[in-house]
């Protein structure tokens, strides 16, 4: 059987029908907040259960108790605050009334405004991310989040939000009945922001060889400068599945979510949320969510010795390299060989190779992979 939600129930805030269309009358006669993109989807998020159990954004005693503990005020585990904020001003006006949600002017959603409270930014980013550097992406965006003060309260979606890559996009309602139709039992989730190369391979086949399937899952949506674009991950997943998995050894499905770069506390984030799909178990890798050196390599996973309560089971896998001696990708654990036999999968090098329009090297890359990549050469990049 899938995992169950987190919290025991997957949260359903979505508007069909009738309801639907009332909402959407109601929205035409209530104040207006218009949301940045990144705020939107979490939304969509909220209402389709990916972030079970949250109902909306956090009142003041969650946001203060996942801040602290990493865990909602009911002590269940939760590390990533899901907010919304608003000028002060604003906030006053609103306190306890509803409001329309709204992206690029279109209305969408209704939240009721429960709480609102004052932030403090860089505490927040220390609490987070572990540092308050102005040079870490993810305290830039929350530095860069104009209001003053954080809203909490329910939401509910009566329009879909648009999705570039709709045919990829499962929610967690479509992934268990999907999973329950395939039989699978033990499903492990692949959190990936990048461009699959051979190290990537070698983390979902090894986790592949005693799961009856993965949820390869990668992240579109917001990326810090450098990352590749949405386009270029999906169509090199499509040339790596279709070339080298057998088709009926995995669910590829896309998460319209921020990559937060949180490091230690966003692993635990994701695996929560690959829960809500209803993975057994969660692929962590080398410097999981981490970005330029904020974090240690297995950082990670001493994180998750603190919640020995969240309901779904780590795979801690190492990284993996080219051993010229053993003739294929492995990880130091299963090889016995020095360093001069050994050639590193750098995603520096990959990027570097296809922008001076190279093929990188098969101990890398495959081919088909590259080839897809350098087809879109110049849009390979955020």
């Amino acid at each position: 059987m899938a995992a169950p939600p987190h919290g025991g129930r997957l949260v359903n805030r979505v508007a069909r029908g009738a309801r639907a269309e009332r909402l959407a009358g109601e929205a035409n006669d209530v104040p207006t907040i218009e949301l940045s993109e990144v705020q939107a989807y979490d939304v969509a998020n909220i209402a389709h259960g990916v972030y079970s159990p949250l109902e909306g954004f956090l009142t003041e005693n969650d946001y203060v108790s996942v801040l602290k503990e990493g865990r909602l005020s009911n002590d269940l585990p939760w590390t990533i605050p899901v907010v919304l904020d608003v000028e002060q001003p604003l906030a006053r006006e609103l306190l306890g009334s509803d409001v329309a949600l709204s992206l690029n002017g279109v209305r969408f959603a209704i939240m009721n405004i429960e709480d609102a409270y004052v932030w403090d930014k860089k505490e927040m980013a220390a609490k987070v991310f572990g540092t308050a550097d102005p040079s870490h992406p993810g305290v830039q965006l929350v530095m860069s989040s104009k209001g003053q003060v954080l809203v909490g309260g329910k939401v509910e979606q009566f329009v879909e939000l648009p999705e570039p890559f709709e045919r990829y996009r499962l929610w967690p309602k479509e992934t268990r009945v999907l999973f329950e139709q395939l039989g699978w039992r033990t499903i492990a989730a692949f959190q990936t922001r990048n461009a699959p190369h051979m190290g990537h391979e070698y983390i979902m086949k090894s986790a592949l060889s005693f799961v009856d399937g993965l949820l390869i899952n990668p992240l579109v949506g917001w990326k810090k400068p450098g990352d590749f674009r949405d386009e270029a991950i999906v169509t090199a997943y499509e040339a790596l599945l279709n070339n080298y998995f057998p088709r009926q050894s995995y669910v590829f499905s896309v998460l319209r979510m921020p990559m937060r770069y949180a490091g230690p506390r966003e692993a635990v984030h994701h695996a929560i949320v690959r829960k809500n799909f209803g993975a057994t178990h969660m692929i962590v890798g080398r410097d999981h969510a981490g970005v330029e050196g904020f974090y240690g390599p297995y950082d990670a996973w001493k994180e998750f010795e603190k919640y020995p309560d969240l309901g779904i089971t780590p795979l801690f896998l190492r990284e993996a390299f080219y051993c010229s001696k053993c003739g294929g990708i492995v990880n130091e654990k299963i090889c016995p060989h020095d360093e001069s036999y050994r050639v590193r999968i750098s995603g520096t090098e990959i990027r570097k190779a296809l922008l001076r329009g190279e093929v990188p090297p098969p101990t890398m890359m495959r081919p088909e992979v590259a080839r897809v990549l350098l087809s879109m050469r110049d849009k390979l990049f955020v």
